[in-house]
């Protein structure tokens, strides 16, 4: 069996093609991370922020303009209450410990979902990085927090309806949607095993390529990501069309 390739091989490789503009990632398998260890299941998502850093930084390296993380689904509050109480703490912890670098590497910080819904804390520390990063103009990177597709849909088509009544378009639609701003979604990863959407840019994803890796969020790293997108690289993309009709377009 040959051997991997090397991490810069492989980023050279993908940097040579085509990159996906926008790419989501479903972040899971943190709890089974840590049970499989003998540890409290913290110490997943604690490890799992670990990867959240790994990821954003080489999505910056290699180019991508858009990643977004589902990072605390809205059927999340409905986990242990200690379990969400240590998570809005590693989410407080994360933007403080990560706002330097957001600012001196360009990294515009987003998020989409109810966040009404987030502890006040949290809400001003959120709003306080994205208010200091929002001139940024390199790699968008998206938090979804309290977040739902249908969710989203739903506030999505009154604000649509309440602007444009019975003319409603789905082109206006998509504009009042979280994600209003954010390039097409091309690519969407899930880790863990998992071979499901679980609520997660429902709309987005109408020509989104999937990809479904074993790894554990907490495993998922640099080349991981590069492998994804990789893949994505070898696909073809026909929007509905033949592969003859896009061979014709290209020419």
């Amino acid at each position: 069996m040959a051997d991997a390739p090397d991490i810069a091989e492989l980023r050279a490789r993908v940097k040579a093609r085509p990159l996906p503009r926008h790419v989501a990632i479903i972040m899971d398998g943190n709890g089974r991370w840590a049970e499989a260890r003998g540890l409290p299941r913290v110490a997943g998502h604690r490890e799992g922020s670990e990867s959240v850093r790994a990821v954003t930084r080489e999505a910056r390296r290699i180019g991508i303009e858009a990643l977004t993380l589902y990072a605390f689904s809205s059927e999340n509050w409905g986990r242990p209450d200690d379990e969400v109480d240590a998570l809005m703490h590693l989410l407080a912890e994360f933007l403080e410990s990560e706002r330097g670098e957001m600012r001196e590497n360009q990294i515009r910080l987003n998020a989409i979902g109810e966040l009404d819904r987030l502890p006040p804390a949290v809400r001003e520390k959120l709003a306080m990085v994205r208010a200091e990063t929002a001139a940024n103009a390199g790699l968008t990177l998206t938090l979804a927090l309290s977040y739902g597709a249908r969710q989203e849909i739903v506030h999505a088509a009154r604000r649509a309806a309440a602007a444009r009544g019975t003319a409603l378009s789905a082109e206006d639609l998509e504009a009042s949607l979280w994600t209003a701003g954010l390039p097409e979604l091309d690519l969407l990863v899930r880790t863990s095993g998992e071979r499901r959407i679980s609520n997660f840019l429902l709309w987005q994803c109408a020509y989104a390529e999937l990809a479904f890796s074993d790894v554990l969020w907490p495993d998922f790293r640099e080349r991981e990501l590069l492998g994804a997108v990789e893949d994505y690289q070898r696909r073809e993309r026909r929007y509905g069309l033949t592969g003859a009709q896009l061979g014709q377009r290209e020419r």
